[in-house]
């Protein structure tokens, strides 16, 4: 009996700590970055939508990235944890946020990658409509990559 208690006990906490990493990025999130703070402000993120400034945008996550496309991304040790994901959205690029700035300039923000560690979240901004390409080369040339911007809870 004591056997099958050990077992229960060991899969709730993992079936736990599972569904708190995929929560992780959800809820409200305060600008730390300069970019941040000058351009989106603060961000909340939900399931199906981001809000920035207080305008909403839907959302649809296409992909976990991997620990490797998390370092190339956002310069992350690939061996300290965190998570992150693929987003699909379309911010226009007309769209203007805090002190008149845009996203991309004037092109469309077709995509979103985020990197979740602890209580700092970071999030990349990309246009064009190919999905990213997360490898250290193809970051360092990429010419839809947005901006970077970070949060704290």
């Amino acid at each position: 009996m004591n056997q099958r208690r050990l077992f229960c006990a060991v899969v709730g906490s993992v079936l736990a700590c599972c569904l708190s990493a995929v929560a992780q990025e959800k809820g409200t999130w305060r600008a730390t970055s300069k970019t941040a703070q000058s351009i989106t402000g603060d961000v909340a993120l939900s399931d199906e939508k981001l809000a920035i400034n207080f305008s909403t945008f839907a959302i649809a996550q296409i992909r976990h990235l991997e620990p490797a496309e998390l370092g190339a991304a956002f310069d992350a040790d690939a061996s300290a944890g965190g998570s992150g994901n693929l987003y699909r959205l379309n911010v226009p690029g007309d769209k203007k946020f805090l002190h008149k700035n845009t996203l991309c300039g004037s092109e469309d923000t077709q995509w979103m990658a985020t990197y979740v560690s602890g209580k700092t979240l970071e999030i990349a901004f990309f246009s064009g409509p190919k999905m990213p390409v997360f490898t250290m080369d193809a970051m360092e040339n990429s010419t839809d990559l947005c901006g970077k911007f970070s949060y704290v809870k």
